[in-house]
């Protein structure tokens, strides 16, 4: 028996809750959750802000812990391994983008760690807010075992979806990247950004927050309210990752790209953000989006971590916090991603 916290609807607090996990089989892993980590997209699953929530629902995609019990055929893992999972538990495995590990991709739609179609056990899929979890090998990743685990659990979303965009758009020396607003996801950019050893230019609202890019590692911080000051970045940026989830205008940042230049979306507004197609005429300029990593690139990213020592800055709550600190993300008062000491789980309910 696993025992977790659930929404049991749209409108109800999250609460303990008891369910089944299948036993291991023969390529499965067994993790006992020490920690996970709370995503923005935990809150709008659990309140069917997206549509197509599944109830009872666990969130919780960001996970670390121990591994408690392997299967025959498992070779990666031994009991023992702090191991992650993410956001993802299996895919199709067969079409053309599971093929070239873009998981995330998947053209049959991967299994999510939680509120996807369980492709063994079938019902739906119950996330990391919960004791333990047991998933395919082939979707379990090494975490850095010279990290904290507890800073470790956000990049297992925050991190790889930062990092997945920078990457595939080649932020490096020579580069300079710009980064829309500092929070979970965009704390993780300025960082990654400044490791790959490309220059690094934040944008955030907030004045309070300038001191803080500069310590995680940009090496300019622009008050977006200041319109001289973001005037003068106009054509001048090599990437643009737009880690903003609230409405704002997009086409300010796509006028400081340079000719053959992109702006990746990673934040998710609920409304449509405008284009001016003359945003993006001029120096022949796109506008992309990205979502989280495939496996093998989640793992890329976790050992780049662990070779540069790179976590998530944390808050640690409680498992019984959770509401509250779903209050608080909605106002944006975290720096810069909650983890849960899954150790404060209630049992049984």
């Amino acid at each position: 028996m696993c025992t977790g916290f659930a929404a049991r609807d749209s409108e109800a607090p999250l609460g303990a809750f008891s369910f089944s996990r299948r036993d291991p089989g023969p390529s499965d892993v067994l993790i006992e959750i020490q920690y996970c980590g709370v995503c923005h997209s935990d809150l709008h699953t659990v309140r069917n802000e997206w549509g197509g929530t599944l109830y009872p629902c666990v969130p919780g995609h960001e996970i670390v812990g121990r591994v408690a019990a392997v299967g025959d055929d498992v070779k990666k893992f031994r009991v023992g391994d702090i191991a992650a999972v993410g956001c993802l538990v299996d895919s199709c495995r067969s079409c053309e983008n599971c093929r070239e590990g873009l998981e995330q991709y998947c053209q049959k739609g991967g299994t999510g760690t939680y509120n996807g179609k369980d492709r063994v056990s079938g019902g739906h899929t119950f996330g990391g807010y919960s004791s333990h979890v047991v998933v395919t090998e082939d979707f379990v990743l090494r975490a850095p075992q010279n990290l904290d685990p507890a800073g470790v659990a956000p990049l297992l979303c925050a991190g790889v979806t930062t990092w997945s965009p920078l990457r595939h758009w080649e932020a490096g020396p020579g580069k300079t990247v710009g980064v829309v607003g500092l929070g979970g996801l965009g704390h993780m950019a300025v960082k990654f950004a400044h490791a790959l050893g490309a220059r690094v230019v934040l944008f955030t609202t907030s004045p309070s927050k300038m001191a803080d890019g500069k310590r995680l590692g940009a090496d300019e911080v622009v008050l977006s309210t200041d319109r001289e000051a973001m005037a003068a970045w106009r054509s001048k940026l090599d990437l643009i990752i737009d880690a903003v989830a609230a409405p704002h205008d997009v086409n300010v940042y796509l006028g400081m790209l340079r000719r053959d230049s992109t702006l990746v979306q990673v934040g998710a507004p609920d409304a449509p953000l405008p284009v001016n197609v003359f945003s993006l005429l001029p120096n022949r300029r796109r506008f992309a989006g990205s979502i989280i990593g495939g496996i093998a690139e989640t793992q890329e990213m976790l050992d780049f971590c662990g070779e540069h020592g790179i976590t998530a800055d944390i808050e640690m709550i409680a498992m019984d916090e959770i509401e509250n600190a779903y209050a608080r993300m909605l106002k944006s008062d975290v720096k810069y991603r909650f983890v849960i000491d899954m150790q404060t789980l209630p049992r049984g309910g």
